[in-house]
């Protein structure tokens, strides 16, 4: 990768591991539905200024809208909401090392539902090995029994199940339109589905936030979604799908970094040998390492 592509990868994960950071700060005085309805909303209406300055035309035909509406489901309204819900029991440490279990579900999926990633045995490895690691680092809280920690913990892998469901989705049928077109719609969808939710469950207008949570809100909306989104389509131009995994291995050192440094976290030590082990089995999926490993035995065989 280019260096400028480097740069925005850098960028796009310190924003999206800042989404855990914001969300904890935003769990202080909004309840997590408003928190994702605001989220979603306000990245909508960001994104629209973005079309409208740039002159890009905002579709009309109703199958399209209705693609946008199942990916506003499955790629916004759910994940946020199992995050943000999650975040209620459990640190945003933990929270964004289990959401990097995305790629796990995604290439089991990919194998059954696309036609050019199957499975192989060094991603089958790389499956088992991920998981392995979920379990240890779910141990000290299972060995238990379950309780809402886990189920904070379970939330966080059910958003990373609904991510990969998105991907795979998105892949198949919203390959047509533009990328920033793309999000603006599944956004605004995402907006229709959340705030009638967060207006029947939790009455926003009963709440008095102070401005901390309410600056926590607008820097989800703002950074770390219609920005992030706008980073991230444009990363995919540069670099491609590959390369954009590499994020998934930088977005929990950054919320491990605010987490701990800012808001003193702690992070039990079979959380981080559990996390080690994702990261190996995620690497093993992403094969790029191997890779690096080969080519001085080719070189020395040639």
């Amino acid at each position: 990768m280019s260096l400028h592509a480097w740069s925005i990868l850098v960028t796009l994960s310190i924003l999206w591991g800042g989404t855990f950071f914001f969300t904890e700060l935003a769990l202080d005085g909004v309840t997590p539905f408003t928190i994702v309805a605001l989220r979603v909303s306000i990245a909508a209406l960001a994104l629209y200024a973005y079309l409208r300055l740039k002159r890009e035309a905002i579709p009309r035909a109703p199958a399209l809208w209705g693609a946008f509406f199942i990916m506003g489901l499955i790629n916004n309204a759910i994940p946020f909401s199992l995050i943000v819900w999650g975040q209620t029991h459990i640190t945003g440490s933990i929270a964004s090392i289990l959401n990097a279990t995305t790629p796990l579900f995604t290439v089991i999926l990919a194998h059954y539902f696309t036609t050019d990633e199957k499975l192989n045995s060094r991603k089958l490895i790389g499956i088992v090995t991920g998981y392995l690691g979920v379990i240890v680092m779910m141990q000290p809280t299972l060995g238990a029994g379950l309780g809402v920690e886990s189920y904070g913990q379970f939330a966080i892998l059910g958003a990373a199940f609904s991510y990969a469901i998105a991907g795979i989705w998105g892949k198949r049928y919203l390959g047509r339109t533009s990328a920033p077109v793309n999000a603006f719609g599944m956004l605004t969808c995402s907006s229709l589905i959340m705030l009638p939710v967060a207006f029947a469950v939790e009455r926003p207008i009963d709440l008095a936030p102070t401005a901390l949570p309410l600056a926590a809100v607008l820097a989800l909306a703002l950074l770390c979604t219609a920005f992030a989104y706008l980073l991230y389509f444009r990363l995919l131009a540069l670099a491609g799908a590959v390369n954009l995994l590499l994020v998934t291995f930088l977005i929990p050192v950054t919320a491990l970094f605010l987490g701990i440094t800012i808001l003193h976290e702690t992070v039990h030590p079979l959380a981080l040998v559990g996390t080690a082990i994702i990261f190996a089995g995620l690497a093993l999926i992403d094969g790029r390492i191997l890779r690096l490993f080969r080519k001085p035995a080719s070189q020395t065989d040639g």
